[in-house]
């Protein structure tokens, strides 16, 4: 796997791929530069060899050219989170991005238009991904975001770079993350796989059962598999379709000696608000017209039992609906079992939206071993998907 510290990029133009698909308000400020500030070692070591950088990054899901997702918008704070002056091409192929590449000099950034303004960019079409390529002369991929994407910036520009391409230290970063839970872990391996749905995590669940030694089900497909085994669990969420589903995991787990830890009780309510009528009962007892909410602190205990015991911790999904103070503390009491086993010299790694927001929400990011900030792109890994914008790179 070649990165940026295999290359000296002195008087050389590298293009990046970059994942600047960042939150903006009303008034088009970034509202997170999570994704800007991650990419900043990647853009210090080429710049510091005494290279330049062109960016190429996409914003939203425009039609055509939208100002509304323009990246001029972002340059401001790029300019901030990076240190160094982000000059904008307003286009990012023809004459504007050609006399603005012409002109970089050693310890110039430059940050190109929209990608997704031209639909070439995700038809991965071969001579907008050329145009793009004749700006660089080594490749850089950093963006983990869309590394699942077989757009012309992510995979297909790869080819024009046959032996100048390599990854950014973000991207590196994701994959040997990825690599130390699934393939290079320290045993006990304990595996968090909470949200909603049970269908979401299918490939996921059968793709790691061989990697892991527990897995701990939480959240709303709980009561897929409570339901299965036969319990009453009220109005929560279900599956129906999936029931015979959550029975052949179980026995699949069984099978193959992997601890499955289901909650034992939960916090029930009346309503789906905040301000709902609460009680703590078994979770396969949940009364008629109630709903399980949390996870209840006979499951908690049960839990931190388990993730302290682990080596290798994957975490994936909360373990209530954490967003809603009321049915947070199940969530938040496993990052905070998950930050002491860290601290006692476990690998974490955290990835899936609502794990990374919910991990941000209750400060827990800098107690994890790694946050990964590509959903998709990380669940296909988990799935054991090949990654084109990896696979680009790696031939």
């Amino acid at each position: 796997m070649k990165t940026v510290f295999d290359f000296n990029f002195k008087d050389k133009k590298a293009i990046i791929r970059v994942d600047f698909n960042v939150p903006l308000d009303n008034n088009f400020n970034v509202t997170d530069y999570t994704r800007i500030e991650a990419v900043k070692p990647t853009i210090d070591k080429i710049l510091n060899d005494g290279g330049s950088v062109i960016l190429m990054s996409h914003l939203g899901r425009p039609k055509g050219v939208q100002d509304e997702f323009s990246l001029r918008h972002i340059v401001e704070t790029a300019s901030e989170v990076l240190q160094r002056p982000v000059t904008f091409a307003s286009d990012c192929i023809g004459h504007v991005a050609e006399n603005a590449v012409k002109h970089l000099k050693s310890g110039d950034i430059l940050l190109l238009e929209n990608l997704r303004f031209y639909k070439e960019e995700e038809a991965g079409d071969v001579e907008f991904s050329k145009q793009l390529a004749s700006f660089g002369d080594i490749y850089v991929n950093d963006a983990f975001g869309t590394a699942h994407r077989a757009h012309a910036s992510t995979a297909i520009i790869a080819q024009f770079f046959p032996e100048n391409k390599c990854f950014g230290t973000l991207l590196a970063k994701e994959i040997e993350s990825l690599n130390r839970v699934l393939t290079n872990n320290e045993k006990p391996v304990t595996a968090v796989l909470g949200g909603s749905k049970v269908s979401s995590k299918i490939t996921v669940i059968e793709n790691i059962l061989d990697k892991i030694d527990n897995m701990i089900i939480g959240g709303g497909m709980t009561f897929t598999f409570i339901k299965a085994l036969g319990g009453k669990i009220g109005n929560s969420l279900c599956e129906d379709d999936k029931l015979d589903l959550a029975l052949e995991i179980l026995e699949k787990a069984k099978e193959k000696n992997v601890k499955i830890l289901l909650p034992v009780d939960v916090v029930a309510a009346n309503a789906f608000a905040n301000n709902a009528e609460t009680q703590i009962v078994p979770v396969d007892a949940i009364p008629e017209g109630w709903q399980g909410l949390d996870v209840g602190p006979a499951s908690l205990e049960a839990i931190k039992e388990v993730i302290l015991s682990s080596k290798t911790i994957l975490w994936n999904g909360p373990l209530g609906v954490f967003e809603m103070d009321s049915f947070s503390k199940g969530t938040i009491e496993l990052g905070n079992f998950i930050a002491d086993a860290t601290l006692k010299g476990a690998f974490s790694l955290v990835g899936g939206g609502d794990s990374v927001a919910a991990v941000k929400q209750f400060g827990f990011e800098p107690k994890m071993s790694y946050v990964s900030t590509g959903g998709g792109a990380m669940l296909e890994m988990l799935e054991g998907k090949t990654l084109p914008g990896i696979a680009a790179v790696m031939c």
